[in-house]
């Protein structure tokens, strides 16, 4: 194969809280690479899941859900987001079938307008989003909506949960890369630090069951990664901040019972990233109102 056979370049995800991005993420790579949560707006970093086809390199950037912020930390996810859609080669706009098009999907639709009209021209795919979830009918007339909300290369329906046109959704955004190298060795399918993948790790577990407060007021910092001396085993040892004293006690739960969950449910994926044992040892912190200060939103790596 020569150089000009082969596509590679970068391909953002993007549309409101919970449209579905991180799971569409994991299920185009085939592993887990993006946490997920039925919360909206739980993804805080861009997370980067890599495609290997013989013919093509694929790079998945999954954002924040763009939204109307209220706290300096939305101001900064949007930013974000922005950022990275001026970096992209094809960006995916992600709209449930089970919801329907609303001022949210057309704010978005308005953000991402100009990349479709300016001087270096942005294809934007619409992805049409847990096609699974509603019948043939419904899911026709989701298209024509979306359809109406812009100008997209590509209108494609999809299921992440039941593999609906997830082989054809990579081929149509690997036809809209422009020709290039491998990117990435094979085999690699993120190239997000150890780190950050665990403390993404340790968060989605947190998340689970918790009532709508707390998931925009929790963040996760990793404290230290450390295999011990005999190389069997790897300490952990993270931190959860909250932003009440309330907050602290739905993270930990009566006598540390939920704190146990949560470590129990995070270890797994954490071994399973690692390839070791882990010994994780978390800690959970009250820092008063740290989505509103600009000094521990830059310590918490925001």
């Amino acid at each position: 194969m020569t150089a000009t056979d082969h596509r590679s370049g970068f391909a953002c995800l993007v549309g409101r809280p919970n449209a579905g991005k991180s799971t569409l993420t994991n299920a185009l790579v085939g592993e887990k690479v993006a946490i997920t949560s039925g919360r909206p707006q739980t993804t805080r970093h861009t997370i980067r899941g890599i495609v290997h086809r013989d013919d093509a390199q694929l790079v998945l950037v999954d954002t924040p859900g763009l939204h109307r912020p209220r706290t300096l930390l939305g101001e900064r996810l949007n930013t974000l987001v922005r950022d990275t859609l001026a970096e992209v080669d094809v960006v995916v706009f992600c709209l449930p079938a089970d919801q329907k098009v609303g001022p949210g999907d057309r704010f978005i639709a308005s953000e991402l307008a100009p990349l479709m009209t300016g001087r270096r021209r942005t294809p934007v795919v619409a992805a049409v989003t847990k096609s699974d979830t509603v019948g043939r009918a419904e899911l026709a007339e989701q298209l024509l909506a979306v359809a109406a909300l812009g100008e997209w290369d590509d209108v494609v329906p999809v299921s992440a949960r039941d593999g609906f046109q997830v082989t054809e959704l990579t081929d149509v955004l690997v036809r809209h890369l422009p020709e290039g190298p491998v990117l990435y060795p094979d085999g690699e399918l993120t190239d997000e630090p150890e780190a950050v993948m665990v403390a993404e790790l340790v968060r989605e577990a947190a998340l689970e069951g918790v009532r709508d407060e707390l998931p925009h007021s929790l963040a996760v910092v990793v404290d230290e990664i450390v295999p011990r001396a005999d190389g069997r085993v790897v300490d952990v040892r993270v931190n959860l901040f909250v932003e009440r004293d309330s907050q602290k006690g739905i993270i930990i739960g009566r006598g540390g019972s939920r704190l146990r969950e949560v470590g129990t449910r995070a270890r797994t994926g954490i071994e399973r990233l690692l390839g070791q044992k882990v010994f994780l040892d978390l800690h959970v912190k009250v820092a008063k109102d740290w989505q509103r200060d600009p000094k521990q939103l830059g310590r918490l790596g925001f």
